[in-house]
This record gives structure tokens, C-alpha cells and sequence, in this order.
């Protein structure tokens, strides 16, 4: 768990490890935490920003750097990622996760756990994967998801990314739930997807936490305003 006892020096450089909240984006940690840092400190400006998107669906580890430590953002983005991924079986969204309403169903009573088991070495090493059109990939200055929901086609192309492994947490259909270990850039939606066409019934995302970045462990995060509640603990430089 979390604790109080060190003190915080933000110009000079923290790396904070935060459970971000369902709904709240990435950005919305680092606003509301570069807010109140400042009107603690009484001054008007400090860098803040995170090492990862996390989706507005998923919840879990998000890293914020503050100050100097700003600088090894790029750094940290490339650390190793752990993810809990609930899949529902048998339908599909546009969106590949709970954005939008299931657009197809299918029925799924041939897929047993062994199946599963099977189509699951095809997702693992260097691949190439197509990212979500909900996303904010960018595609003629436009970002995908701008497109998507304007009712606009768009092309997006595969992306070579890494994912180091995949387990069964529990397999109850139409829910399975997935432990994904993975490089950057990959979209736990996207797997998802693949899966559901390998297993020839569709599959979509319906609740993602990321509980790992590198060495940073979601065991060690602060809940957004825990940590704005006790930050009065502390000395602020």
C-alpha cells in the first residue's frame, strides 16, 4: 500500500502512481492533480503528464511525472504493461469495448476452453495489429475516433507491437477474463477483437485494469483524491 511518509519535492521531480477512476481520461488525472498541486504551492505553474493513455473504460495504473521528472516520460512509456481484460463472447461492438451498443451477436456454444487455448498463440510475440477506429490515432490531422463517431469510414493500418504473454484468469461464457502482458502500443480492445474472429463468434471488451508499468505496480497507487485529501501530510517544496 501507498503511504505518506516521504516528502514530496514536485519542481524538483516525482513520479506518482495513480488508480485512475472509470470515465476519468489520462488528462483528467494530470488537470486535476497540476490544479491543486499549484494552489498548494501558491505558484502558477508546474509540468505534469502521464506515461500512457489509459481509455476512459478502463481503470488502473497511470503514471504522472512532475517537474524535471517530466523528462523521463518517454522512458517510462516504454516499460513492459499488465493489463486484467474481461471479454464478453459471442458479439461485437463498433467501438470494441462498452462505448458503443453490441452491433452483432453470434452464437458461441463451439468455443470450450480448450478452443480458446488455441487461438491464443497467434496473439503472442511481434504482431501486426490494426488499431481501434475509437481511438486517437491520428489520420489527416484528425484523430480516428473523430471519424468513427461522426459515422465516417476510416482506414487505419497495422501496427507491429509485442505481447510478451496472455493467461485465462477464469473462463465462465460468455465471460473470460485475460492477464496481457505487452509492449507500448497495444490496444487490449483491438486483441479483443482478434480473438473473437479467431474463435468465429466476435468478442468485445467490456472491463480492462492495468495493473502494471514496467516496475510500477497498481498494489502502490493512490486513488486521485486520497491523495489530494492527505497531501497536507507533507511537506510541499
Amino acid at each position: 500500500m501507498p503511504d505518506f511518509k516521504k516528502t514530496y519535492d514536485f519542481p524538483g521531480g516525482e513520479i506518482l502512481l495513480f488508480d485512475k477512476e472509470l470515465e476519468w481520461t489520462s488528462f483528467d488525472v494530470v488537470n486535476k492533480i497540476r490544479y491543486n498541486l499549484c494552489q498548494m504551492m501558491r505558484i502558477k505553474k508546474l509540468k505534469v503528464g502521464h506515461a500512457g493513455t489509459l481509455d476512459p473504460l478502463a481503470t488502473g495504473l497511470v503514471l504522472l511525472c512532475t517537474g524535471k521528472a517530466t523528462k523521463k516520460i518517454e522512458e517510462l512509456q516504454l516499460g513492459e504493461k499488465e493489463y486484467i481484460a474481461t471479454l464478453k463472447i459471442g458479439a461485437t461492438t463498433p467501438s470494441f469495448d462498452l462505448e458503443t451498443e453490441e452491433d452483432s451477436q453470434a452464437d458461441f456454444s463451439h468455443v470450450t476452453r480448450e478452443s480458446f487455448e488455441k487461438v491464443l498463440p497467434q496473439f503472442i510475440g511481434n504482431i501486426e495489429q490494426v488499431p481501434p477506429v475509437f481511438s486517437a490515432v491520428k489520420v489527416k490531422g484528425k484523430r480516428a475516433f473523430d471519424y468513427a463517431r461522426n459515422g465516417e469510414d476510416v482506414k487505419l493500418k497495422a501496427k507491429t507491437i509485442v505481447i510478451r504473454s496472455i493467461e485465462i484468469e477464469s473462463f465462465n461464457l460468455p465471460e473470460v477474463k485475460l492477464k496481457v502482458v505487452c509492449g507500448k502500443g497495444t490496444y487490449i480492445r483491438s486483441l479483443a477483437r482478434d480473438i473473437g474472429e479467431a474463435l468465429n463468434c466476435g468478442a468485445y471488451l467490456t472491463g480492462l485494469i492495468r495493473t502494471r508499468i514496467g516496475d510500477y505496480k497498481i498494489e502502490d497507487a493512490f486513488k486521485v483524491d486520497f491523495f489530494l485529501e492527505n497531501l497536507n501530510l507533507n511537506e510541499t517544496n
